[in-house]
């Protein structure tokens, strides 16, 4: 219908067109239908996409579930804008659980699966006035009848700290429910506190007469869940575990004497961690069960939780867990790692604390130098307190070699953990420490005292850094030095008689049992055990004093008149070219230790002037001398070709007639048709001015044991020190970085945490990631690039995520020891909530707020959870009065929820929707009221279903 009031006005030059942008459309004749049929074409949308495009379209997951979706529309009424909320599962076909952990609140105070909420657009968003609330909730039934959909909807009312609700749901033709919520937030009735007062609260709901409800029989069903939490955990002040962290001397201080979790746990020498499990919450449900009197109420109250059907168990982690300023080892590492990047800025370590540095000034403003006191308990504890050494070859993680660092119990490592905790491991405090440290070594080898935590023997490891190196050739050389210096002549004044040479195949004078004696008394005198298999690649040694009788008596009865010296037994059947005399393998000195930089100049050499055998044989001058001068001690008689059949059989080209020495037989008899053996030299050995022949025409006959040995102590012990005193900075610091990531790994793989799979894989993971980021500081030649650099924080990154995963598992080990079924499950939820976030970087996200994941306890292992609740003590407890039931070792529930329920039978009526596709059951919840109750509030939440 057109407008004509003004007709009359109208120009004669305006257009039709202008008139008809006058009509008036009466079909929606208010503002409030306008407003319902906005709300019904929304609903109307989403009721046509189904979940499954609603998804596709940017539905919105709940953190707290993962089936639970939200999608929202604005609409407006007159000045004012509501927003329109839907919430749907994936899942429409399941029956809603009572205590699934997953619900929205709603869902859980009403049994409703989806809904829609209305609220208007505001700071608070709840409608604080009682007729707009009616007005909005009546306009989205309207609208949802219209849609003939079943949704329940509701508004959030009163103020938002309430969590007050009302709401509708039309459920056909015949049925209607209404919903409402409200909270009591202080001064809750006592009778309301327990069991029996509640069951008459909701009994007085339908109740048809005014008679003493507890003398009413109603059939009620009932099902409870309370949740009890542990004392919390550690509850001291973590601010004392901070201050001890933060004290320069780290783990020399004592200033808290308590007790902590992590006292006996391997990084509890070098820093307190805060226990990352503050506690549990116990979730324990009952079954649904029908009641008909509040005296069976007032029963119920007295249940313990061990008759509950349900255990479940939820760890409560600490807040600060995911926070990067915790002090731990990855802290301290980052700070390495930049005490490293300014390492470059400096030729010597002393220039970071010399007054002549330019860069001083700055450089002593912000960096804090460790104290007197504070460097002398680091280097007693580094080299006086007399720890016996560990088999350092056993000790840290089995993947540890392959990072190029020292081992966890050697004297470089520990030097290393203890830089990272003083002064906060800046490049200054290191300085000062290194040269303190530098200067104990030298007192170590002036004074010939062993030095700590290093071996004194055995083969240099090439795997490790050339400063852990160093220090064990310096080790060794200190162990020489005293042997040197010891007299000789005061220790052996009344053996002089056992100095004789020990006499050869022929003994003249003396019986067999003195020559026995002799014997012994020479091999204890020895300076190192014999290698001939290995070195010379010759047939077995065998002693004469270890033969057959009957072979040393024919051995005896062979003619000779030379004394061997040094001599570790005949070698075979092998007989000397110029005597008919058995050929003896000597007692040698083992090969000269070399480290890892001597190796190096060794290939360069060889290198640079060739690899002829005249060369070779120069670099091995010495080591052949001091065979050959055991070799001629052994065998007086030999020649030049018995050495080289000995020491090199690769070099004697044999004639083919036979084998080069008799056999036993031959020997034993005295035969000599196979004597003397038939060969010559090689052409190399045989050539003019072979430079073995001119070392073995040189070489006297000594034993080893005579010999000037081939490690000069004095002089590589000299060159050691020199090295540790002229270390350039930033090599000093690359070594340091490759330990300490490697000490703080093998100190946090020695952590008891049960054996689980997830720990056991993420810690051989974070070796291989160690020696893969580490692995250009083998060459001692990086050029600290910021590359190099951003490479290695972002180690710090995955250490400290591996370093708190760590953490939680020994916690958990020690709280579940005897169940540890439940500490795998744990760990497992856990780990696969934080698994995603390790791979980010980011260690500063907070993600033990979302965890909720809960654990099953089965009946076996209820009675190690329980132990968990003791007993509060007087200063422990905050109340003195307990307003609740089911006490757990006498913790009440800290949460109560309770849900009642009464149901009618119905039965098939035709008023029932037929369009409904879930159809009318044949019992109907009329009532329902759920009810959660701390000792500080009480929420109810009523639902109640009439037909219209």
């Amino acid at each position: 219908m057109a407008s004509t009031s003004k007709m009359d006005s109208l120009g004669e030059g305006e257009s039709v067109e202008e008139e008809l942008e006058r009509f008036d459309d009466f079909t929606l004749a208010s503002s409030w239908e306008r407003f319902i049929s906005d709300i019904e074409a929304v609903c109307r949308q989403w009721i046509a996409d189904g979940s499954k495009n609603l998804l596709e379209k940017g539905a919105v997951s709940l953190a707290f579930s993962k089936r639970l979706y939200k999608v929202k529309m604005d609409v407006k009424y007159l000045s004012k804008s509501y927003c329109v909320e839907y919430y749907f599962e994936t899942n429409n076909n399941d029956k809603v659980s009572d205590w699934n952990c997953s619900l929205h609140d709603l869902q859980l105070s009403f049994g409703i699966k989806e809904f829609l909420v209305i609220a208007p657009q505001s700071a608070s968003g709840v409608v604080l006035d009682a007729p707009e609330a009616t007005k909005l909730l009546s306009a989205v039934a309207i609208a949802l009848s219209n849609c003939s959909s079943l949704w329940p909807a509701f508004v959030h009312v009163h103020d938002p700290s309430r969590e007050a609700y009302i709401g509708i749901q039309n459920m056909g033709t015949v049925f209607t429910r209404r919903f409402e919520s409200d909270c009591i937030g202080s001064q809750v009735p006592i009778k309301l506190m327990h069991l029996e007062g509640l069951y008459e609260l909701f009994v007085s709901k339908f109740a048809c007469s005014t008679l003493d409800l507890a003398l009413q029989l109603c059939k009620v069903h009932f099902t409870m869940k309370a949740t009890y939490k542990t004392l919390p955990y550690d509850d001291d002040d973590i601010q004392g575990i901070d201050a001890k962290n933060k004290e320069p001397e780290g783990s020399l201080g004592d200033s808290n004497n308590r007790s902590q979790w992590d006292d006996d746990c391997p990084w509890s020498e070098w820093y307190s961690a805060e226990d990352p499990v503050k506690g549990f919450e116990l979730i324990a449900t009952w079954s649904e069960k029908v009641v008909e009197s509040s005296l069976e109420m007032a029963e119920m109250e007295n249940d313990s939780p061990h008759e509950a059907e349900k255990w479940m168990i939820l760890p409560k982690f600490s807040p600060n867990l995911s926070e990067r300023n915790r002090i731990r080892f990855a802290s301290q590492l980052r700070l390495l790692v930049n005490a490293l990047n300014m390492s470059f800025e400096a030729q010597f370590m002393e220039d970071f604390v010399s007054v002549e540095n330019p860069g001083s000034d700055n450089l002593r403003s912000s960096m804090v130098v460790p104290s007197p006191s504070v460097l002398d308990r680091v280097l007693k504890d580094l080299f006086h307190e007399g720890v016996q050494l560990p088999d350092i070859g056993k000790s840290g993680h089995k993947n540890s070699r392959a990072i190029k660092g020292a081992p966890l119990e050697s004297l470089f490592a520990q030097f290393c953990l203890h830089s990272l905790w003083i002064s906060n491991c800046n490049i200054r405090a290191i300085a000062v420490l290194w040269i303190e440290f530098v200067r104990e070594v030298r007192w170590c080898w002036e004074e010939s005292q062993p030095l700590p935590k290093m071996p004194a023997n055995g083969s240099i490891d090439l795997s490790t850094c050339l400063i852990n190196q160093k220090l064990h050739m310096l080790a060794i050389c200190i162990e020489q030095k005293r042997e040197l210096n010891e007299d000789f002549q005061d220790c052996i004044g009344s053996n002089d008689d056992t100095s004789s040479p020990v006499l050869n195949d022929g003994l003249v004078g003396d019986n067999l049992a003195e020559m026995h004696v002799a014997g012994k008394e020479f091999y204890d005198k020895r300076d190192s055990p014999l290698t001939v298999g290995a070195k010379h690649a010759s047939a077995s040694v065998v002693s004469k004093f270890e033969m057959k009788p009957e072979l040393a008596v024919a051995a005896d009865i062979k003619p000779s008149n030379i004394f061997r010296r040094g001599t570790a037994g005949p070698v075979g059947s092998m007989m000397l070219l110029k005597s008919y005399q058995n050929l003896h393998a000597p007692f040698t000195q083992e090969a000269p230790l070399m480290t890892e930089d001597m190796h190096e100049e060794r290939l360069e050499a060889i290198e640079a002037l060739g690899d002829s055998f005249d060369f070779s044989a120069q670099l091995e001058r010495d080591i052949l001398s001091s065979d050959m001068s055991a070799f001629k001690a052994a065998n007086p008689d030999a020649v030049f070709e018995d050495f080289i059949r000995w020491h090199s059989p690769g070099d004697w080209e044999d004639d083919g007639i036979g084998q080069t020495g008799p056999s036993k037989r031959f020997v034993m008899q005295g035969s000599k048709d196979n004597w003397p053996p038939r060969g010559r030299l090689s052409r190399r050995m045989s050539e003019q001015g072979n430079l073995w022949r001119k070392i073995w025409n040189d070489a006297p006959p000594l034993p080893a044991s005579e010999q000037k040995p081939l490690l000069d102590p004095n002089r590589e012990g000299e060159k050691v020190l020199h090295y540790l005193e002229t270390l350039r900075p930033h090599q000093l610091l690359e070594q340091m970085v490759c330990t300490a990531f490697r000490a703080a790994a093998d100190t946090l793989s020695l952590t008891h945490f049960g054996g689980l799979k997830q720990m056991t894989t993420k810690l051989e993971q974070l070796y291989v990631t160690l020696a893969s980021t580490l692995r250009p500081f083998q060459s001692n030649r990086i050029s600290g690039d910021g590359e190099t650099i951003e490479d290695l924080k972002r180690l710090c990154n995955v250490f400290e995520h591996v370093e708190k995963l760590l953490s939680l598992a020994a916690s958990l080990h020690r709280k579940f020891l005897q169940v540890p079924r439940l500490c795998e499950a744990v760990f497992t939820d856990y780990y696969s909530f934080y698994l995603p976030r390790m791979g980010t970087g980011s260690a500063d996200e907070t993600v033990q707020k979302d965890f909720d994941m809960k654990q099953q306890v089965m009946n076996n292992e209820r009675h190690v959870v329980s132990s968990m609740f003791t007993p509060p003590t007087a200063s422990q407890s905050w109340r003195k009065v307990l307003s609740m039931g089911n006490l757990l070792n006498g913790h009440e529930p800290i949460v109560r929820e309770i849900i009642f329920s009464v149901r009618d039978s119905v039965s098939n009526n035709h008023y029932a929707a037929h369009h409904d596709s879930r159809g009318l059951q044949q019992e109907i919840e009329t009532y329902r009221m759920y009810i959660r109750g701390t000792s500080n509030d009480l929420r109810v939440a009523l639902s109640v279903t009439s037909c219209d």
